[in-house]
Order: C-alpha cells, then structure tokens, then sequence
C-alpha cells in the first residue's frame, strides 16, 4: 500500500539524482497541471494565509492561456516548475518532442516574466533512465515525492489517510492545481497544515528544501 503514497526505497536509490525528499528536515508542498482558473486563486489565498511558500509545476500552455494566473503565483513569491508544453507522457514521445515540451515551457516563462526554471517534474510522474540526460542538457533538477495526496481522487479522506499515515519531517507532498481538485483543495490544505502542527514539522521554501 505505502508504494502508492510513497515510491520504493530501491527506486530512490537507483534515481539518486532526482529528488524524493527535501534536504532540509522541512517538509516541501507542490502543486501539479496549473494555473488554472478557479483553483490557482483559492491556493494562493490559503498559502498567504498559512505563510506558505510553494512550488507549482506549471503546464506551458496553461501558462499561455492564463499569464495573470501565472504571474500571481510569482508575484506571491512561489516558485514556479517546468511540467511539460502539454503534459505529455515522456515514455510515449520521441526524443526530438520532449526535447521540445520542456524546452518551450522554459524559453516561455523566461521571456514573458524574465524567470529561469530550475525544477521539473514529469507528467504522471513517469520518467525513463534518459530523464536524467534531459535534466542535464536543460540544467533543471527533477523534483519528485514521497507523499502523494490522490487530492485528484476528489475524496479528502484518501488525503486525510496518505497525510496521516505517510506525512514525514523532510516529505516533498503533491497536491493538484486543476479542477479535480477544487471541491477539496482548500480543506486538503488545511489537513496537511493541521497535521503538521500535531507532528511539529516546518515548511520549507523550495530553494531551502532543494538545496
């Protein structure tokens, strides 16, 4: 079971270059597939609430159509990630078009905001040994986790169950920026703030927890 929230020890160790945990003993909080219109607002508001500091993972074509909502999350001092031109599984591309889906999400942001991405996390969270070339030839580090929500599920008590259960001191946690996810964003949020409290655990801010 904890495979599904948290991927193997084995997987880690042989993908030592990706990132599973935050070096920081401080717990990192993402969000996937954004902006998006009716949810990017509703986090940003929550995380200035709870003085949080966040890493979106951004898809570039949300990002063309919905730049204001991009901005903001920049603008609220939060770190934006390269997810792909159009969420496009690697294994199921060529080389010359993943070349061009990470590629063209980082010339975008760069020019439209003057921000250079640093971090990259796969669609579905599925990568192949050559994730590791890419990330070189792009110079981006592949971030992924060890607690993932099912917040897309639209069932907060699978959220309630992953967070309790596999919530640690240095977990890099998912949750999604998508309509999936809306009903219960805001109270998946507040679960995994109120949990951290019981444990005694901190946020981190990504470059911190990415250092």
């Amino acid at each position: 079971m904890k495979y599904h929230y948290n991927p193997p020890l084995l997987v880690k160790k042989l993908f030592r270059d990706f990132y599973w945990n935050t070096n920081s003993s401080k717990v990192l909080l993402t969000f996937d597939d954004g902006p998006n219109p009716g949810t990017t607002e509703l986090i940003l508001n929550k995380l200035s609430d709870e003085k949080i500091n966040a890493l979106f993972f951004c898809v570039g074509e949300n990002i063309q159509k919905y730049p204001v909502l991009a901005q903001s999350i920049l603008g609220e001092g939060h770190t934006i990630g390269n997810h792909t031109q159009n969420h496009k599984i690697l294994s199921k591309i060529s080389n010359q078009e993943k070349y061009s889906q990470i590629e063209s999400v980082n010339i975008l942001v760069e020019e439209k905001f003057n921000y250079k991405i640093k971090y990259f996390r796969p669609p579905h969270g599925k990568f192949q040994l050559s994730t590791s070339l890419l990330m070189k030839k792009y110079y981006l580090r592949n971030v992924m986790w060890s607690l993932l929500t099912y917040d897309y599920k639209n069932d907060l008590s699978i959220v309630k169950f992953a967070t309790q259960r596999y919530l640690n001191n240095n977990s890099i946690i998912v949750l999604h920026d998508s309509i999936k996810s809306k009903n219960i964003i805001l109270d998946s949020i507040s679960l995994i703030v109120d949990e951290m409290r019981i444990k005694n655990y901190q946020f981190g801010d990504p470059e911190e927890c990415l250092s």
